[in-house]
């Protein structure tokens, strides 16, 4: 062989060895984005706490109580903000019973979903939470699937509320799961959603839980009294 050939020869077989290396590149990255694609598809729903039905007077859409009420309180909650759990489960229901049921209070729950901003994070956990509760709204079981998103959070961007799970939601509040699950991977609530965010962001909300009443920026420690005060100056 002679030594043109014999080059020839040696860079065929470089050729050869870089093909077989991109060539398992390819593979290994296909494998991964599959992986990624799937698994979320195959990891276990898990058990899900249905809690008791609550109070909800006068139920229309994401909001209770009397529209013409002398007090109008906006709550601006995370569905995956610890905080609003423990807001939602305690102080929530006495503001419900005593003042909304009363007729005192209009009351209006505004997703707030920032949670999921951070960068890198794709599984938006808490801007898809917020458009399912919407698409149970569409079914008229907004307020019983907020509380069942509540009973359900076990922390921040930790898989609580993949679109699976929380499509499995929906089917133990006995809804149309078929249109439920169109609902929510059409996007139909994706604007709103975001929508729901700026225009909270707009009026000073920068952390949940946040309420407004009757214009008056206050968190969940001030809330009772702030609904208080309001009614007496309403007088």
């Amino acid at each position: 062989m002679s030594k043109r050939e014999e080059m020839k020869a040696k860079r065929q077989k470089a050729q050869r060895t870089q093909n077989v290396i991109t060539i398992a590149i390819i593979a290994a990255a296909a494998i991964l984005i599959i992986g990624v694609i799937v698994y979320p598809n195959l990891k276990p729903i898990g058990n899900i706490v249905v809690p008791a039905s609550g109070n909800y007077p006068q139920a229309d859409k994401n909001n209770l109580g009397d529209a013409n009420a002398p007090v109008k309180v906006e709550a601006f909650e995370d569905f995956q903000c610890p905080y609003c759990k423990a807001y939602t489960q305690s102080i929530e229901p006495t503001i419900i019973n005593n003042y909304v049921t009363t007729g005192k209070v209009f009351y209006t729950f505004t997703p707030f979903s920032f949670l999921d901003d951070q960068a890198g994070n794709t599984d938006q956990e808490s801007k898809t939470a917020a458009a399912a509760a919407y698409c149970a709204m569409d079914q008229g079981k907004f307020w019983q699937y907020h509380d069942l998103v509540y009973a359900n959070q076990t922390g921040e961007n930790v898989g609580d509320f993949t679109q699976r799970r929380l499509i499995a939601f929906a089917g133990k509040l006995g809804l149309d799961t078929n249109q439920f699950q169109s609902c929510l991977t059409s996007g139909k609530y994706k604007q709103q959603v975001l929508n729901d965010k700026a225009m909270a962001a707009n009026k000073g909300v920068n952390a949940t839980p946040y309420f407004l009443v009757n214009g008056k920026l206050v968190d969940s420690s001030g809330i009772i009294q702030a609904i208080n005060d309001a009614l007496g100056a309403a007088k």
